[in-house]
């Protein structure tokens, strides 16, 4: 079911000694609704302790004093008039989503919970395992409200696999092919350098860490061939079932003659290592083109659904990924691990692959974004869910002054 919403916000700024407002007005647009972020301009509104209201309740958001934005979730049964009030003082409230540093990983907390992990520092495979397969720079376990974890590293198959992550696979420096993917291959890897920055709020945490691709190959030391800042910011939905991921990559090259991106079926984007309780048996793929998991191998897409049988058997968990109406290639081309691979265990890799089809070729000190979302959720997920989450990712709501 589709329809078009469009609502009035309210902004009424109260003080003790003047009382102003400003009429909003936010756009869905054609789309079934979902709960989604909302951001709101307040530039024009003197001071920053102030409290966001509907029908006279308090609505979570977060104030950025650089942009002097507010931000919240703006729930799909909302239709009223919002508020924000002035207040005598401010709130000094717990967050309700945290970035906290726990024994080398950087945890992104809802509701005090882990349900996100950046590893920063270094992970060594299991005993017996080369230590050429060690990283740094990638995300597990990504856990569902429930506490479901969907995501895998170092499986015995594929020890160079880090849960969610997106390493170039076949590059090419000057006339050398350079592999940061592949880690037993010895030519490459991407590992962590700093955190840039982290932040703690109400409607969302977030964090920006660089990393580096080193090259081990082409030269006698190893050099720097991208320099990456990785943004991950985890989003309320205020749903208990429900939570965002948005994933933006930046990068650069810093090497004279460039590097390109050969065409290959894996590399860069975004790819994941499912959970090693998922396998042909009882994972599904569903993509905005409509194909399934035996088709949608090689396909385009902009959006795909990837779900399973959940822990305790009774339902299904999964994650939604969606791709930028920017990005290279968009509609985006993926890796979907065909149904019979492993020993026909038919375990779950899936990846957005800009380079899927197509080189491309990374120009000296000129910057490149990739920017992906992710809805993680228990229970189940429509297709029609996925394209309105898709509908926000690419028109985010925006607010504009009413023509009163």
């Amino acid at each position: 079911m589709r329809n078009v919403f469009v609502f009035s916000i309210l902004i009424s700024l109260v003080s003790c000694v003047q009382k102003e407002s400003q009429a909003y007005r936010i756009q869905v647009g054609d789309g079934f609704l979902v709960n989604q972020p909302a951001t709101i301009d307040v530039s024009q509104l003197e001071g920053s302790d102030f409290e966001l209201r509907y029908q006279d309740k308090p609505v979570t958001s977060d104030y950025d004093v650089k942009t002097k934005k507010l931000t919240f979730v703006h729930k799909a049964e909302n239709s009223g008039d919002y508020t924000l009030v002035k207040l005598a003082e401010s709130k000094k409230n717990t967050p309700a989503l945290e970035v906290k540093k726990e024994n080398g990983n950087l945890q992104l907390r809802l509701q005090n919970k882990p349900v996100v992990q950046y590893r920063y520092e270094m992970n060594y495979p299991p005993k017996g395992v080369d230590s050429i397969f060690k990283k740094s720079g990638y995300i597990h376990p990504i856990i569902t409200p429930k506490g479901d974890t969907l995501s895998r590293i170092n499986p015995p198959d594929h020890w160079h696999h880090y849960g969610l992550w997106g390493p170039w696979t076949h590059t090419r420096i000057d006339t050398t092919r350079v592999d940061f993917w592949n880690l037993g291959d010895g030519m490459g890897t991407v590992l962590f350098k700093a955190f840039k920055n982290t932040h703690s709020g109400n409607s969302f945490a977030t964090f920006t860490a660089s990393q580096e691709h080193i090259d081990f190959k082409t030269q006698k030391t190893p050099q720097v061939a991208l320099n990456e800042d990785l943004i991950v910011k985890l989003r309320s939905l205020n749903r208990e079932d429900r939570y965002m991921l948005d994933y933006t990559t930046t990068f650069t090259t810093p090497l004279k003659t460039g590097i390109l991106f050969e065409a290959y079926r894996y590399g860069g984007g975004l790819g994941m290592r499912f959970t090693e309780r998922w396998h042909k048996d009882n994972c599904e793929v569903l993509t905005s083109e409509g194909k399934n998991r035996l088709e949608a191998d090689g396909t385009n897409a902009r959006w795909a659904i990837v779900k399973g049988a959940s822990t305790d058997g009774k339902g299904t968990s999964g994650i939604l990924f969606m791709s930028y109406p920017k990005n290279r290639m968009h509609p985006e081309p993926m890796r979907v691990w065909p149904i019979d691979g492993n020993n026909g265990r038919g375990d779950m890799f899936f990846e957005f692959c800009p380079i899927r089809h197509k080189e491309w070729q990374i120009e000296p000190n000129k910057n490149y974004e990739l920017k992906y979302r992710m809805v993680v959720f228990d229970g189940n997920l429509t297709a029609e869910e996925a394209e309105a989450y898709w509908q926000v990712f690419a028109h985010p709501l925006e607010t504009k002054p009413s023509i009163n």
